[in-house]
């Protein structure tokens, strides 16, 4: 949207993170981006995990999916020690810059319990089931 666009609208312009073309991801407090990873042939949700900006920087460099775990407060690698990597064919970006998407080439399940995805439970009232 450009400056002579803005009378025409009740909400103000865009942060330019929404406007241009250049990569300025917006962390959060703790220097984290929110990532989710789908199958590239499915479409399927297979995880969500954080980036700071050594795993994003990797993940392009690499195209194998790079996260930050918030409990071992550490770099990690997908797969690196199970053998499941996720290969990444697209990385996009929402609107704000604050959210990553990866569209990957899954080697094995995504999730460390061994299931395809991560996402394998519904909620039914105040239980789970499994997904099939």
């Amino acid at each position: 949207m450009t400056r002579a666009c803005e009378g025409r609208y009740a909400h103000p312009m865009p942060d330019s993170r929404e406007t241009t073309l250049d990569l300025d991801p917006k962390y959060d407090a703790a220097g984290l981006i929110t990532a989710v990873a789908t199958d590239r042939n499915t479409g399927e949700l297979l995880m969500l995990a954080h980036m700071n900006a050594e795993a994003l920087k990797l993940t392009v460099e690499t195209g194998a999916a790079h996260f930050w775990s918030r409990s071992r407060a550490a770099l990690w690698k997908k797969g690196e020690t199970s053998g499941n990597i996720l290969h990444v064919t697209e990385i996009r970006i929402d609107c704000d810059q604050d959210a990553v998407w990866l569209i990957v080439d899954p080697v094995g399940p995504a999730c460390h319990t061994g299931a395809r995805s991560c996402f394998y439970r519904r909620i039914e009232g105040d239980r789970l089931a499994l997904v099939e």
